[in-house]
């Protein structure tokens, strides 16, 4: 996870198989963040959230909002991009990981009143994501190589 106000960063997290790529961004404040969590609900293991709070949804998706928000972040004019959440290790859909990392972001934002502006989630490849904090562009490069736009800059 990073937030930044640094108009010169590009944020990136590589190879979401399963995983989510969250990226929030305030085209006036010029802040954004990048989380990349593994796991939906950190009560699995208290010792992991408690050293590495970004793992899991519950305990990351906060800590990304919260750093943003010290650094000028209003909700009301956040852009919101999630990616990943796909099946590729489990092909027998026997865990559903990228499924339940999913609902619980959708759980969590729907008690907090947060809309998504774009996703790419599910299926079975893998995401790269990009957010450029100058611009608020958010991209994605697939497994097979596709460059697909998420959110345009400004």
């Amino acid at each position: 996870m990073l937030v930044t106000a640094d108009r010169q960063s590009c944020l990136v997290t590589y190879s979401l198989g399963s995983c989510i790529g969250l990226a929030i961004y305030d085209p006036v404040a010029k802040v954004g963040g990048l989380l990349h969590y593994m796991l939906p609900d950190s009560t699995i293991d208290q010792n992991k959230a408690k050293n590495k709070p970004a793992m899991f949804a519950d305990t990351g998706i906060p800590r990304l909002f919260k750093g943003a928000y010290e650094l000028g972040l209003d909700k009301k004019r956040a852009r919101i991009a999630v990616v990943g959440g796909a099946q590729i290790l489990d092909k027998s859909g026997r865990f559903n990981i990228g499924k339940r990392n999913y609902t619980a972001l959708r759980n969590m934002f729907w008690k907090n009143n947060v809309l998504i502006d774009a996703e790419d989630v599910g299926g079975t490849v893998s995401r790269t994501v990009f957010l450029d904090i100058g611009t608020g562009k958010v991209w994605i490069r697939n497994g097979k190589q596709v460059v697909k736009t998420l959110l345009e800059g400004v």
